[in-house]
């Protein structure tokens, strides 16, 4: 993980074409923007999270079973 002393106001690029900017800090809460391309999906890590729990109920597999999968290649 690399991690980053930013200031309000200041960005950080990734990838060339997503932007992170710093928008306001209070307290121990940090207000950011981002700028990406339509095609890039955002989303908060306890929603990909659910969304990726959810994708995986459908399938009607678990990681266990991905693990066992990758275990016999």
């Amino acid at each position: 993980m690399l991690a980053l002393t930013r200031k309000t106001g200041d960005a950080i690029m990734i990838n060339n074409n997503i932007e992170i900017t710093v928008l306001e800090v209070r307290g121990d809460q940090v207000k950011i923007g981002i700028s990406a391309p339509k095609e890039v999906s955002i989303y908060r890590k306890e929603v990909y999270l659910e969304i990726q729990k959810e994708n995986e109920e459908a399938q009607g597999i678990s990681m266990d079973d991905v693990e066992a999968l990758k275990n016999l290649l």
